[in-house]
Parts: structure tokens; C-alpha cells; sequence
């Protein structure tokens, strides 16, 4: 007759002695985040060929249309500044100039990361793929460094201008007057400054954040194996 008796010290040791494998390999976590990484790397070169494109449209649109400066004319005005048609086809020039440079500048970057892009690679070693991975956020923290000074040159361009034509003109402001265009200056700036700041924490700090993160995963892995 067989025995039937129910041994939960048996079964205890028979569950101890299984093997668990675990979910996902190391290297089943390495090429997924390698792959994730790349195409965080290939969404920030997307947005920065879009946003090369925006930058040529505006430019054409620039230099094909007629805008007649009303905002600007009422700005001289209240300065009682003379020749202002002089005055505006000089800043033109200088907004021509910034846009130019904006626009090559932008140009150039968005190269870089193409080739940045490139030369990432999924077959990488791991330690050269952390490498390339933060060549590539250098690359990006930098373009977006380069379009906040622009933006500070292209305000103080302005602004250096208007006071040399008033020095040349020998114009004198109201202290009332003078206050008001030292303020819309500097809340100029400052507003700019915080506009182009949030358009990258949005298009661009997002995808940074999430690449940061792989890269500090995949720095975990790297420092494991050399602990092996």
C-alpha cells in the first residue's frame, strides 16, 4: 500500500534546492537600455532638424515680408528719435545678422548630432557606448548654452544701438522716460531668457532626463563586470 503521508519538510527542501533564473539577463538590461539610449539620441536630432527647418521658414518669411515696424516706430518715437527709417533698416541688419548666425549655428549642431547619432552603436562595448553617450549630451547641453547667448547678444545689440543713435542724436530722456527703457530691457531679457530656457526643459530636458538615467544604469552594469 503506498504511503500517502504528506512531508512539508521534503517539499521545503525540494523548493530551496530549485534553481531560480532570473527574469532578464544582464545582458538582456544592457542591449535594452543601449537601444532605448539611441533612440532618445535619434528623437533629440528629430526635434533639432524640426526645429532647423522652423529657423529657415522664419528667415524667408523675414526677408519676403513687409512688416512696417509699427511696435518698433512707436518705441523710437517715445525715444523722439529722428530718422527712423534709417534706424530700422540698421536693425534689420543686425536681426539678419542674429538669424544668420542662429540659423548656421543650429545648422552645424544638428550635423554633429547626426553624426553623433551615427556613431552610436547598439554593438558598442559598453564603456565606449557610456562614452559616446556623453559626447552626445555635451553636444546638446552646449546647443542649448550657444541659443541662450545669442538670444543675450541679439537684446544687447539692440539696445547698445539705440543708445548710440540717442548719444548721436543727442537725445535726453526724462528720468521717467530713461528708467522705462533701462526696465523694458531688462524685463525683455529676462522674459526671453526664461522662454528659450522653457522650450528646452520641454523638447529637450525631457529626453535628456531619460538619457541620463540609462547612462547612469549602464554605468552600474560597466562598474559590476569590473568587479567581476
Amino acid at each position: 500500500m503506498p504511503n500517502n503521508d504528506f512531508n512539508i519538510d521534503d517539499l521545503k527542501s525540494v523548493w530551496q534546492n530549485q534553481k531560480v533564473e532570473e527574469a532578464y539577463q544582464q545582458s538582456d538590461i544592457e542591449a535594452m537600455l543601449n537601444t532605448k539610449s539611441r533612440n532618445y539620441v535619434k528623437y533629440l536630432l528629430w526635434i533639432s532638424l524640426l526645429e532647423f527647418f522652423i529657423f529657415i521658414t522664419l528667415l524667408i518669411y523675414s526677408l519676403v515680408s513687409k512688416d512696417d515696424h509699427v511696435n518698433f516706430r512707436e518705441i523710437l518715437s517715445r525715444l523722439h528719435l529722428q530718422n527712423q527709417n534709417e534706424i530700422l533698416h540698421t536693425m534689420d541688419k543686425i536681426y539678419l545678422v542674429i538669424k544668420i548666425l542662429s540659423l548656421s549655428l543650429t545648422g552645424i549642431f544638428v550635423y554633429l548630432f547626426y553624426k553623433s547619432y551615427r556613431r552610436i552603436s547598439v554593438e558598442d562595448n559598453l564603456k565606449q557606448f557610456i562614452l559616446r553617450i556623453i559626447s552626445f549630451k555635451r553636444k546638446v547641453n552646449a546647443f542649448i548654452i550657444i541659443n541662450v547667448i545669442l538670444l543675450v547678444v541679439y537684446i544687447v545689440s539692440f539696445s547698445i544701438y539705440l543708445s548710440i543713435v540717442m548719444g548721436e542724436q543727442s537725445v535726453q530722456l526724462s528720468e521717467t522716460t530713461k528708467l522705462g527703457f533701462i526696465i523694458g530691457i531688462i524685463v525683455a531679457l529676462l522674459l526671453s531668457i526664461l522662454l528659450i530656457i522653457l522650450y528646452y526643459k520641454i523638447f529637450y530636458g525631457i529626453l535628456l532626463k531619460r538619457l541620463s538615467k540609462n547612462l547612469e544604469q549602464l554605468r552600474l552594469i560597466e562598474t559590476e563586470k569590473e568587479n567581476q
